[in-house]
């Protein structure tokens, strides 16, 4: 999937990903549970190699609001409260599971919007290329670590949210 290893891009590229699975949990033509256990696990996947590899690196920037960051942070914790509520629900595609997936829809977008517009804006006008390839491909690698280890379970999401 990933040609580049700007920093910057393949977070974008997830927060892409994440769009279009939103579309499938919405649709009652896709596997919803699918979808959501795609969306589970690249969220916290990506959540969780930006917070260990992206932010404490872009915090030594003086350009980038380290404030931001920590914001940043913050709403992680929001996605990932909103997302157990909806790995909880009973039954897919249930009234519970629609207005579940809304409020997860509205942290998580939020979230990349705010992101994008302040801290990855930040990385890309601050921060060298040579730089971003570095975070990157740290980023990549924790990513796929994470993803391996089956993050996204709803068993991990309860104990992420939970500490």
């Amino acid at each position: 999937m990933a040609e580049t290893q700007d920093v910057v891009e393949l977070i974008l590229q997830d927060h892409r990903r994440m769009e279009d699975l939103f579309r499938l949990m919405r649709s009652v033509e896709a596997d919803r549970a699918a979808a959501l256990q795609e969306f589970a696990d690249l969220l916290i996947a990506h959540a969780l190699a930006e917070e260990a590899k992206v932010y404490p690196a872009l915090k030594r920037y003086k350009n980038i609001d380290d404030e931001e960051v920590e914001h940043g942070e913050h709403e992680h914790d929001e996605g990932n409260s909103a997302l157990l509520d909806l790995l909880e629900v009973e039954e897919v595609g249930s009234e519970e599971w629609d207005s579940k997936l809304e409020k997860l829809v509205e942290a998580v977008t939020h979230h990349a919007d705010e992101e994008e517009r302040t801290i990855l804006n930040g990385a890309r006008e601050n921060v060298a290329m040579e730089r971003r390839e570095e975070l990157g491909a740290a980023f990549l690698k924790e990513r796929e670590r994470q993803l391996k280890a089956g993050c996204g379970s709803a068993d991990n999401v309860r104990r992420i949210v939970n500490s």
